[in-house]
């Protein structure tokens, strides 16, 4: 008799764990389910790998540019989205300003640039800090906003304004505006997306086709010329 009890204790030292995994991995389809079924959209960046190491690279180099121009009398921010660069941050003059826009522009790669550097004195950690827990709810409001592709959406805040860069139909540019104007906290939202048609996203089309006019990187306007600029009222 004591085999048979040490048998059955055996057993079911191996069957409980295995049960337990079971149950487990039984669970596990309906959470994954359930947010492949709220974000199948957003899967990927529509960029191309060639585009996104070109990002990084112009990140860099821009990032470099800033630090030789103002060493530590300011700060300055870069984000690139396929060749367009965002500069964000605080520097002392308008003449530095200026000059990072030259320098940003003069970097390879780079088609555009836009201007959001802020003339006066570097913006408070705590004032950073805060936009860095802005970026975040706007980036989870996203996610959980219908039919938004977020993957292929950078979101960047400066001082409470909300950037919002990507390759996105028109649509989806409305809707990932206006989830952004409702987060809390937020002061303005400023929409460099790049507008392409819902056609060019299918899986067999060529590489999308930018439905809007945009300004080469060696005739530069402010935010407020440019067409593909647009500012969301915050609700």
């Amino acid at each position: 008799m004591l085999i048979p009890n040490r048998l059955s204790r055996l057993l079911l030292t191996l069957i409980l764990p295995a049960a337990a995994l079971g149950t487990l991995a039984g669970c596990a389809p309906l959470v994954v389910g359930g947010a492949a079924a709220t974000t199948a959209v957003v899967a990927t960046d529509r960029r191309t790998a060639g585009e996104q190491v070109e990002d990084r690279a112009i990140e860099m180099k821009v990032g470099a540019e800033m630090r030789k121009l103002l060493e530590e009398r300011g700060r300055v921010n870069t984000v690139s989205y396929a060749g367009r660069v965002l500069l964000m941050g605080d520097v002392p003059t308008e003449q530095d300003k200026q000059q990072a826009e030259q320098l940003a522009a003069g970097v390879e790669k780079v088609t555009q640039v836009y201007n959001q550097l802020r003339v006066g004195d570097i913006t408070p950690i705590s004032v950073r800090t805060n936009d860095s827990w802005l970026s975040t709810k706007v980036t989870t409001t996203l996610i959980n906003t219908k039919d938004v592709p977020t993957r292929t959406i950078s979101i960047s805040t400066e001082r409470g304004i909300v950037y919002l860069m990507g390759r996105v139909t028109n649509a989806e540019s409305e809707r990932a505006g206006k989830a952004a104007a409702t987060v809390s906290g937020v002061n303005k939202v400023v929409k460099l997306f790049e507008i392409v048609s819902p056609e060019s996203l299918a899986p067999d089309s060529p590489a999308p086709q930018i439905q809007e006019s945009s300004t080469p990187a060696s005739g530069m306007q402010s935010d407020s010329d440019s067409a593909d600029v647009q500012v969301m009222p915050v609700q």
